[in-house]
């Protein structure tokens, strides 16, 4: 468990001759006993990435490991389609294999989702449910839980943290079954059981967990013995393929009684026994409310309120979803005259949400007259679920027995509809510019008749400031953050009007916040993994549309795509592609060296060596295992017109960069930037810090100032024709997150990680030297 919770725990001896095995009392999140389950499992393999509110899950695995409590192999991926192609390809050698995902991560690994399931390899995924995009809503409800329903894996549900950790243990059992063999995911409320603390109970001795799971099965087809070579996902006809899907339902059908006899066992040794259905105060109940997860915990305040004046309501609530449960929801609706599903997603445009169909379909079958279904959606995202909410359930189900007949069957509760004028365009909290109070008039771009190159004149950064700013006060960036100065000065040697777009991350999120919005010129957002992509369809329906004179579009508009936060790593492939196109706009990288918005993550940007929260410090392991990616050199290769680096910390440089990157982004293709920027909250640094911080990232050469210019490389700085050359420890010292670095035991990751700022530092040089490099 994590340290700050050693001092709630309570050993609880089993009496003598209870096969109940002793356990610990503490008070833990789900995330938390997602991660001691598997450790306790100790899986071989986690692919994964992060994204709020499973994030935690890797986190914690990744601090339990730097403690040596497991040996789990966590592999770090560019995405969620990489995480989940990563636990399929050691799923296939017979591998023990977990995976955490939410919302949007998770549809971005919907399609590798039915490979698992239809050649039939086990693993186990915690779903902590979240709202999906868009709008982007990061709070808990269960949009993407409702696309799983089809994806062919058997789905646990757990309404608390107890539950998250009983249910990963069964959950194996459960995947690994002769009669099943399909993956399984194990279902929980974003936040609401993700992050709350409760008291929950886990074994002792991780044996005991060990000895319930066994040993990984063998007896199916598998990738381990080199001497015995099969093919897996071979495609098939028509024929096959339906015998497939057949055998597929029918181990999926398989579930129900292998769930209920992992069930029995398991209550053996916990002594917590879960049912297909918990059902509360049923037994006579004429109303019910039907939910999955926590809003069914809420729910038994309203029902024990409303036992107290004589009212017979009761909750029922499943312990899986696929397959559903369906014999013993029957039987739980006997004698219910009233019965109202509530769901925290919808199945737009079906007149009713999924389980809430489902439901009435099984009712239709038995010929159940008797039981009025009501279907209401309520919770989207994570809008609270009060005991008055359940009240409000109930009072509706009392009025509609007492008529005798749903008024209305589906409808969605708690929302305000607003008004036919409202739209979901953010309001500017000042009024918006554009046009010519963005010239200056003072930067001068001309091309070299011989070269070919760009000469660029620029006046001192002092002239530009009458330009007003493109993102208004007012956001909700942390004191320190290096983000909006670096891309105001940017923006200052750009002239004219802008489009820009921002992937999620930490610049998106403080600045455009529902109804209002920072940004004074046009802006949009999409997800992290298609930012290029979606800014080169908006570039290129803005100049057809001009071409067919439908839209008046001024000659010097640029458009410019902002990404960071490691949105290079999973949107590296839409930034290659975008690049390859030769698309007319500006890339622009804020690197601030991690995942910063989902908290401080590792990304392929964090350098060797470095603390984040999933790449942690301790006795067998010191921070990050491998080096930073150099993105400027990936781009480049690309044969795009324009690269360069760049510090806040040299704001000539910066203007003299931004005025060719526009210049060749409207005249040429397209164009990528990388600026190095701070972030005091996460690399632990003092605000005061920040411009320090940024000139000895550069004078030790870790983060050297150069472009690349029609395929010419030009070093724009040199520390050590300056006499400013530094040793990597000058920048390293003022970080939390490096200074471990610095002590002796720590000596030849230090070496090593100065050893490749050297290597690339002198490659550099020979490319700066020799225009054919």
């Amino acid at each position: 468990m994590t340290n700050n919770s050693k001092v709630a725990e309570q050993v609880l001896t089993p009496e003598t001759g209870n096969k109940v095995a002793e356990q610990i009392l503490t008070f833990e999140s789900g995330n938390e006993m997602a991660a001691m389950a598997a450790a306790q499992i100790n899986y071989h393999i986690m692919g994964y990435f992060p994204i709020s509110p499973s994030t935690e899950v890797a986190q914690y695995l990744d601090m339990m490991k730097a403690r040596g409590e497991h040996d789990i192999k966590l592999i770090a991926a560019d995405g969620e389609h990489g995480s989940s192609g990563i636990c399929y390809g050691a799923a296939v050698t017979g591998a023990r294999v977990i995976n955490a995902t939410s919302a949007n991560g998770f549809l971005y690994m919907l399609e590798q989702m039915p490979v698992q399931s239809g050649t039939r390899f086990p693993m186990v995924l915690n779903l902590v449910t979240r709202s999906v995009s868009g709008p982007l809503d990061i709070r808990g409800d269960h949009s993407d839980l409702y696309y799983a329903l089809n994806t062919g894996w058997v789905i646990l549900t757990a309404r608390t943290p107890q539950e998250v950790y009983d249910k990963n243990i069964m959950a194996l059992r459960i995947a690994e079954d002769s009669e099943v063999r399909l993956p399984v995911i194990v279902a929980y409320d974003g936040y609401f059981t993700s992050h709350q603390k409760r008291k929950v109970n886990y074994f002792k001795d991780r044996k005991v967990v060990q000895d319930f799971v066994g040993e990984a099965p063998t007896n199916f087809p598998q990738i381990r013995d080199l001497s015995k070579p099969i093919s897996i996902g071979a495609h098939m006809d028509g024929n096959d393929f339906f015998n497939n899907k057949f055998q597929q339902s029918e181990a999926m059908y398989a579930a129900d009684a292998v769930y209920k006899k992992v069930a029995a066992e398991y209550a053996e040794i916990s002594g917590r026994h879960y049912d297909a259905l918990e059902l509360y105060h049923m037994d006579d109940a004429e109303v019910a409310f039907f939910a999955l997860n926590s809003a069914a915990e809420t729910a038994k305040i309203a029902v024990d309120e409303l036992r107290a004046k004589g009212v017979k309501a009761g909750i029922i609530s499943p312990n899986y979803i696929r397959p559903f449960p369906r014999a013993e929801v029957l039987e739980a609706l006997k004698g219910v005259k009233v019965l109202i599903v509530g769901e925290r997603a919808d199945s737009y445009g079906s007149h009713g949400a999924p389980l809430g169909n489902e439901i009435k379909a099984l009712l239709q079958d038995a010929r159940n007259t008797e039981t009025i279904v009501v279907n209401r959606v309520f919770g989207f995202g994570g809008k609270d679920f009060f005991p008055d909410d359940a009240h409000a359930f109930f009072e509706l189900a009392l009025e509609t027995m007492e008529k005798g007949f749903a008024e209305k069957p589906f409808d969605y509760y708690g929302v305000n509809p607003g008004l036919a004028t409202e739209n979901l365009i953010n309001t500017p909290v000042i009024e918006a510019q554009h046009g010519d109070v963005y010239k200056s008039g003072l930067i001068h771009v001309t091309q070299n008749e011989e070269t070919g190159l760009l000469n660029v004149k620029v006046p001192p950064i002092r002239q530009l400031m009458n330009k007003p700013k493109r993102i208004a006060s007012g956001h909700g960036a942390c004191p320190g953050c290096g983000i909006f100065p670096a891309l105001e000065l940017f923006f200052k040697g750009i002239e004219g009007d802008i489009v820009v777009l921002f992937h999620t991350g930490c610049g998106y999120v403080v600045s455009s916040a529902y109804p209002y919005s920072s940004h004074k010129q046009n802006f949009i957002h999409n997800l992290f993994q298609n930012g290029p992509a979606t800014l080169s369809g908006t570039l290129e329906a803005f100049m057809e549309l001009k071409r067919r004179g439908e839209v008046n579009v001024s000659d010097d508009a640029t458009f410019i795509m902002v990404t960071g936060d490691g949105g290079m790593d999973i949107g590296m492939g839409s930034a290659i592609g975008t690049a390859l196109r030769g698309h007319k706009l500006i890339m622009l990288e804020y690197d601030n060296e991690g995942y910063m918005n989902t908290g401080s993550q590792m990304s392929y940007s964090t350098p060797l060596g470095h603390l984040t929260s999933t790449t942690s410090i301790g006795k067998t392991q010191q921070g990050k295992t491998f080096h930073h990616k150099d993105t400027a050199q990936i781009m480049a290769a690309c044969n795009i017109p324009y690269v360069f680096t760049a510090s806040e910390a040299f704001p000539q440089d910066v203007l003299k960069k931004a005025a060719k990157a526009q210049w060749y982004a409207q005249n040429v293709g397209t164009v990528y930037g990388k600026m190095l920027i701070t972030c005091p909250l996460n690399w632990k640094s003092e605000e005061k810090y920040g411009q320090t911080l940024l000139e000895a990232a550069v004078n030790c050469n870790f983060f050297p100032l150069y472009e690349i210019e029609q395929g010419i490389t030009t070093i724009t700085y040199d520390p050590e024709a300056k006499n400013k050359k530094v040793d990597a420890a000058e920048w390293l010292r003022f970080m939390g997150k490096s200074k471990h670095l610095l002590k002796p035991e720590n000596e030849n990751m230090l070496n090593e990680f100065e050893r490749e700022i050297e290597r690339r530092w002198i490659k550099l040089k020979e490319k700066h030297s020799n225009k054919l490099l």
